[in-house]
């Protein structure tokens, strides 16, 4: 299966993980989240990225929204993910395909709460240049 052939399936993995640069000084920083590009292409003004990213137990992605399109794939562990009104939005087991909203009315947060590492593939279609997520501060939740 070619690198672009896997971006959809890749990118169905994401949806919450990657910090992007730094935001506000007020942004909420990712925990134990290690990222490694996997594919990276250039097409008519769009960046199609995907990556595997790692969150330690305990991890999180720090609360973001994201400018483009993001689709993900759980390898392994379990990822629970938050919506800015602090409630669980999903909980995504190893095998399930995530996909999350764009743009700054989608502010959201994924968190590690099992023993063992969350790995996922994550797919990103951007405007080229642009960052995959951007950091803001806390909406008002207990955690981070």
């Amino acid at each position: 299966m070619t690198a672009f052939r896997a971006l959809p399936l890749a990118a169905a993995v994401c949806a919450a993980v990657l910090p992007g640069p730094a935001g506000p000084a007020s942004a909420t920083p990712s925990v134990g989240v290690e990222a490694r590009i996997l594919s990276q292409s250039t097409l008519d003004g769009q960046d199609f990225i995907t990556k595997e990213l790692t969150i330690a137990p305990g991890g999180s992605t720090g609360w973001h929204w994201h400018p483009g399109q993001v689709y993900g794939v759980i390898r392994a562990g379990t990822l629970t993910h938050y919506g800015s009104d602090c409630a669980v939005d999903g909980i995504y087991p190893t095998g399930a395909a995530i996909t999350e909203q764009s743009g700054p009315g989608y502010v959201h947060l994924g968190r590690n709460l099992g023993p063992d590492p969350l790995v996922m593939w994550v797919g990103y279609i951007d405007p080229a240049g642009s960052a995959q997520a951007t950091p803001v501060s806390n909406p008002g939740c207990p955690f981070e």
